[in-house]
């Protein structure tokens, strides 16, 4: 047979295109993974296709993800806070798209003049209704909506200044905090009013008994101010700072509550906090006019505590404000202990500036309010957000 026969003589040849690497489960999945944890992130993946979605929404991918992010932790989406006679989202820490709608966190069953922010952590807002003769606990989940009330111990409904912490009480060795929406919890509370003689007292309540614990009190009285103060939890151990230059310490594990004696100058509020130290230990951030003190606690060989000086950050160069502006006093508003951010108040603006690298976020001018209350979650696909 020759050419002029009409025969193709030309070799058979595959001309379907190589399969895409994306195609491939593991690899598309793997790739995923590197993904920032902020919010718009794996909503904009799970949009490409079903294929994707399917990958972003697999429990073990999502697993895998918090896991690999667990050093950083989830990002800060916002902060809670009290204002008049509502509880609102701050949500000006992210830009767009990864910035949260306030409206999407509006903690409705909340918005009443007599409840108050006590504290937000681990994925839960902690909000307490001050009005007599009631007196409870509202755990709150932005992200799923559910709200939990807890009646008050009796014992607390004698005067409503309170402290209080939220906390998951997930202690699972591969559980990454962030994404605890059906992990268990507890509540601690702590008031200095509870006992006639007012030494400080505290109970934890846990959501997988049901029930508060046994009332826990100071061996000593205490005289200052040690209400609607923010706390951290460093470890297993609470911190609360108060005034006459005291530091309200309750360790979880050993059930103890004691008072210990800070460095010089903890006599005016939201002016301390105590902060993570850079080994993981316990530090204090001291706001002076102009500069931060950072002191670090260490216990000596007869097991009492004592302050070390740290360092001075002066908030000229880190804020960028020149020393020649006129400005008011600072304040410490609000710290979140996993991700080492602290939110303060200076020359009419807000900021949040992160410990370690002093890197900082300009979050909005005008007026501020006693207690910032940082939120941080992980948000994934397939998951509802309250309100939204």
């Amino acid at each position: 047979m020759t050419e002029s026969d009409g025969a193709d003589l030309t070799p058979c040849v595959d001309r379907s295109w190589p399969a895409s690497p994306l195609d491939n489960d593991d690899l598309l999945g793997e790739i995923l993974l590197l993904l920032p944890p902020l919010p718009s992130s794996l909503y904009r993946a799970s949009a490409v296709c079903q294929h994707w979605r399917r990958l972003t929404t697999d429990p073990q991918f999502l697993c895998r993800f918090r896991t690999l992010h667990r050093k950083d932790g989830p990002p800060v989406l916002g902060a809670f806070l009290s204002r008049g006679d509502r509880v609102v989202f701050r949500s000006s820490i992210l830009d767009p798209p990864d910035r949260i709608p306030p409206k999407r966190f509006d903690l409705e069953r909340c918005n009443h003049h007599s409840n108050v922010v006590l504290d937000c952590r681990h994925g839960r807002v902690l909000v307490y209704n001050t009005l007599p003769p009631r007196q409870d606990i509202i755990v709150c989940d932005p992200i799923t909506g559910d709200q939990r009330r807890l009646p008050v111990p009796p014992e607390f409904k004698k005067f409503y200044p309170v402290n209080g912490a939220v906390f998951c009480a997930d202690d699972a060795h591969d559980h990454v905090h962030g994404s605890c929406h059906s992990s268990p919890f507890k509540v601690a509370l702590m008031s200095k009013y509870v006992r006639d003689n007012h030494s400080p007292t505290a109970c934890v309540y846990s959501s997988d008994t049901g029930t508060w614990g046994k009332l826990i009190s100071a061996t000593k009285p205490y005289v200052g101010d040690c209400a609607y103060i923010h706390g951290t939890l460093i470890g297993n151990v609470l911190y609360w700072v108060s005034m006459r230059d005291i530091i309200l310490q309750f360790n979880l594990n050993q059930q103890s509550l004691s008072m210990i004696e800070g460095p010089p100058g903890l006599d005016e509020r939201c002016r301390d906090q105590i902060v993570k130290a850079e080994d993981g230990g316990v530090g204090l951030a001291q706001l002076s006019k102009y500069s931060i003190q950072m002191w670090q606690m260490k216990v000596n060989c007869e097991g009492v505590p004592m302050w070390l000086f740290w360092k001075i950050v002066d908030m000229h160069n880190i804020l960028g404000i020149s020393p020649h502006v006129k400005r008011n006093r600072g304040r410490l508003l609000g710290y979140d202990e996993d991700s080492n951010v602290i939110f303060l108040y200076m020359h009419g603006s807000v900021y949040m500036v992160k410990l370690k690298s002093m890197q900082f976020n300009k979050l909005y001018e005008g007026a501020y309010h006693i207690n910032y209350h940082p939120f941080k979650s992980f948000c994934a696909p397939g998951t509802t957000i309250a309100g939204g």
